[in-house]
């Protein structure tokens, strides 16, 4: 496989890093662009991969493209890969842009154009992302597998239908900052009863970790795994008593939802 990066920002090189990382690409099959000479050039150097100019250049040497540009330079982009339709002949393009619908690449593409559309996030840089794609009109089932193969390079990957892509803005691309601040809140809690800010932050980070691990590798739904540590007349369930006094549930299905409806706001844009 011959891959193509356009957009070398932080998400574009934690997808590039995983598929170099698991053999499912060599450093000189691969190409990167971006709109500075510098950046392109940089990571060029640091991981042995070809820099390249032009975006059409780039499309015609690949077999597979990954978008990864800003919302608002993506238009410039898909215009540029239309002026010359034949540097898409026989090539995949998976977009990581946020909030734009596959219908909206489509249109702005020649007609045969196969197109992923792909919502990663960001601890996809330590390789232990979550993603979602859907696929476009023309795309085939070869072409799922494809997307499947390198999301699944930095982490676990899901497909969904295309309407249901701004609900996985809202629990997985926003999520990673709704358990940031979980993790400074129980430090924050930790503080307040004594303890030192770096063992409080070391314990509340291990444990939002061992709990997530126990969900993904028992396969027990939370609320058995809640119910396991919470003891009749216990702490736990004071604990979880004043969580829900104080709304934490509908907060956080709350800032899923604030997520969901934000991101079709800037798809409609």
């Amino acid at each position: 496989m011959k891959l193509g990066l356009i957009g070398c920002g932080k998400m574009g090189r934690a997808l590039l890093e995983g598929a170099l990382k698991n053999g499912i690409v060599k450093a000189k099959d691969v190409y990167v662009s971006s709109r500075t000479e510098e950046t392109r050039a940089a990571l060029a150097k640091e991981l042995g991969v070809n820099a390249v100019a032009s975006n059409t250049d780039l499309a015609n040497k690949a077999d597979v493209v990954y978008i990864c540009t800003k919302p608002n330079i993506t238009p410039i982009v898909l215009i540029e890969l239309a002026e010359s339709p034949e540097c898409l002949d026989g090539t995949l393009l998976i977009s990581a842009v946020a909030g734009m619908a596959l219908v909206q690449i489509e249109q702005a593409l020649p007609g045969s154009a196969r197109v992923v559309r792909c919502m990663p996030n960001t601890p996809a840089l330590i390789g232990k992302g979550a993603a979602a794609y859907t696929t476009g009109s023309n795309a085939c089932s070869a072409d799922a597998e494809t997307t499947c193969k390198l999301l699944g390079s930095v982490g676990s990957v899901v497909e969904v239908p295309e309407s249901l892509m701004d609900a996985v803005t809202g629990v997985s691309g926003s999520g990673p900052a709704y358990v940031y601040t979980f993790i400074e809140a129980m430090a924050d809690g930790g503080v307040l009863k004594g303890l030192p800010r770096p063992q409080a932050l070391e314990l509340a980070t291990q444990t939002v970790l061992g709990a997530a691990s126990m969900v993904a590798e028992t396969g027990l739904h939370p609320a058995i795994l809640r119910d396991m540590v919470t003891s009749p007349g216990g702490t736990t369930i004071a604990a979880i008593k004043a969580l829900e006094d104080n709304g934490f549930r509908s907060a956080t299905i709350a800032a899923v939802e604030a997520s969901t409806e934000k991101s079709k706001e800037l798809g409609r844009k």
